[in-house]
């Protein structure tokens, strides 16, 4: 009897829309989309919850339709967390194991994974979302990526701890809650983006996923094949709706409209757009739309590089910035964010996929996807190693098991 396909889903809840992906995994074949929606959304502002029942019902919105499209009931998924208090912070953990003899095990490494995410430098009211272990010593000997089997009597790790704070990732499980949905896992919207955009070898060569989301710009860099830094700016595309609305006298519709039609470059064959709403059509300069949206695009990007600059990666990444999320749909947005970065610059799509792509095989889909896949992987290893941490080869195996297909 042929086996019942399982599901994956991702709940990408975003501070203008909701975004639903569900996906069918069938014996080793590629997952498939199998049902998706996006919904307007309310109740949230800079990537984070101020009003449960906005998100909650754009939830129960964007489910309805995705599980009429898919045939599947949802009642976990893998969702994400977004704001300016997701950080990544370096930590290490140290345990005695045992005589000369003793052999190291997955419970020696559960062990000293646990001594590095509750020392001083991660905070009591801050939640671990993830933890990346760079190396591991035994016995004074470093350099060693994986520990279990080796002899040695004393163990000690060098990590990376993504968190965010506690009650407002408590929010966003209250949140899916209120819609049925148990919040298996909490992913950081950039993290999440990364699993879906980028290959292996960008994560070993050193790459950054910009989320040039609504209201809040998500970064995560990886180097060596691990995250290796995350933050949040709180800033995003509609910053340069408002500032169009405000500048040009005009409704924020319209302004939406000249932002996505106009180039911050400058690029162009006339003087002038007209925009017509209501049955009057309004004529605006397109040397004051490019200076307004050159003007919040620089101190966005110029806050990015800052970000790289703590990081240590300021025009030090081979493999460049992708940009995903739904500023990434600004006309010549890649162009402009070269010239601020100094980096090379590509719009990202999702990848590892088949089904419905037309529909979602888009920037603005790349968190959810990717809290898709992240579900993928949370089954997994729920199933061969109950209560095991996610490690430091997270995304190699997420796109391992798609790409050797």
């Amino acid at each position: 009897m042929e086996e019942a396909p399982k599901h994956a889903v991702g709940i990408d809840i975003g501070t203008s829309s909701v975004r639903v992906i569900v996906a069918s995994i069938s014996g080793q074949k590629k997952p498939v989309i199998v049902g998706h929606k996006e919904v307007e959304n309310s109740g949230m502002r800079k990537g984070m919850v101020v009003n449960l029942e906005g998100p909650a019902k754009a939830i129960d919105a964007a489910l309805l339709d995705a599980e009429k499209m898919s045939g599947y009931r949802v009642d976990s998924a893998v969702v994400n967390v977004n704001g300016a208090h997701i950080l990544c912070t370096r930590t290490n953990g140290m345990i005695a194991v045992g005589a000369m003899d003793h052999e190291i095990t997955a419970e020696d490494v559960r062990r000293v994974e646990d001594m590095a995410t509750t020392t001083g430098e991660i905070p009591a009211n801050r939640e671990v979302l993830a933890l990346i272990p760079y190396g591991y010593r035994l016995d004074g000997q470093g350099g060693i990526k994986n520990p279990i089997g080796m002899n040695g009597t004393r163990l000690e790790m060098n990590a990376g701890v993504v968190s965010g704070l506690t009650p407002l990732c408590q929010n966003v499980r209250k949140t899916a809650e209120l819609s049925g949905v148990f919040a298996r896992k909490l992913v950081a919207s950039s993290v999440a983006a990364a699993n879906a955009v980028l290959t292996e070898k960008q994560m070993e060569n050193g790459v950054a996923v910009i989320d040039f989301g609504f209201a809040t710009t998500s970064i995560a860099i990886f180097e060596e094949g691990d995250l290796q830094w995350v933050s949040v700016v709180p800033l995003g595309s509609n910053n340069v709706t408002n500032d169009l609305a405000i500048c040009l006298q005009t409704s924020p519709e319209v302004a939406e409209d000249l932002k996505r039609r106009v180039s911050a470059t400058g690029d162009g064959d006339s003087d002038e757009i007209a925009i017509g709403k209501n049955r009057t059509e309004n004529r605006f300069k397109k040397t004051d739309i490019q200076e307004v949206i050159g003007a919040r695009l620089d101190e966005i990007f110029d806050l990015v590089r800052k970000e790289f600059k703590k990081a240590g990666y300021d025009r030090r990444l081979p493999e460049g910035v992708v940009l995903v999320g739904g500023g990434a749909k600004l006309r010549d947005i890649d162009v402009y964010a070269k010239t601020r970065l100094e980096l090379a610059v590509k719009i990202g799509t999702p990848m590892g996929l088949s089904g419905t792509l037309g529909a979602v095989a888009k920037p603005e889909f790349a968190t959810a996807i990717g809290l898709a896949f992240e579900d993928i992987l949370t089954e997994n290893v729920a199933e061969q190693k109950r209560g095991a941490k996610s490690g430091g080869g997270l995304f190699k195996k997420i796109w391992a098991k798609i790409t050797k297909i």
